[in-house]
């Protein structure tokens, strides 16, 4: 008897798009719901670290944001053409209207939210992520959640706030609102 892979009891015949700052756990999230949709996960940060060959700090040391965020945009205008995909976006690929525009115009968009309490809880021994190794983390993400949560809640179709619930409930959460929304069918 060969194993298989549950077959996903939901369908969806969209794309998803995973928006919300760093920490938000919009990896995590998306793996599951991936799985749980029959979607392919990709995560656009890996991906731009993939087809550079290099980490998303030696980007940012070498090309600075400005480098970055092109490298970004190109992965977005790929990805999202795609179909049956959920994307989880890095948390500022959002500030570019171009990526704004492939996003809005390609998939449903779920914006993932959380406090400034939580990101910090959740990024302080991540050494990865470049915006926040200089200077003081918690000015950083408050500043960062004033500039850009006005343009997650405009992209969104729907919004999600994360607590410390479980992955899997923030999962059904989701689930919930598209089913709800009728973006997925059972």
């Amino acid at each position: 008897m060969t194993s298989q892979s549950p077959i996903p009891s939901l369908h969806c015949n969209q794309n998803i798009f995973l928006i919300g700052p760093m920490g938000v756990g919009k990896t995590t999230i998306g793996k599951m719901l991936a799985r749980e949709l029959g979607l392919e996960f990709i995560d656009t940060d890996q991906e731009v670290e993939r087809r550079a060959g290099a980490d998303i700090s030696w980007i940012f040391d070498v090309e600075g944001e400005a480098g970055f965020r092109l490298r970004e945009t190109n992965v977005l205008e790929d990805l999202t053409r795609k179909s049956k995909v959920l994307l989880a976006t890095g948390g500022g690929s959002i500030l570019k209207p171009e990526n704004r525009r492939f996003l809005m115009s390609r998939g449903v968009v779920v914006f993932l939210d959380t406090t400034v309490e939580m990101q910090l809880k959740r990024t302080e021994k991540d050494k990865k992520r470049p915006l926040l190794q200089h200077g003081n983390p918690r000015d950083t993400l408050t500043r960062l959640k004033a500039e850009r949560d006005p343009i997650y809640e405009e992209l969104s179709d729907i919004k999600i706030t994360l607590s410390d619930s479980s992955s899997r409930r923030v999962v059904n959460s989701i689930i919930r609102k598209l089913e709800q929304e009728n973006y997925i069918k059972a």
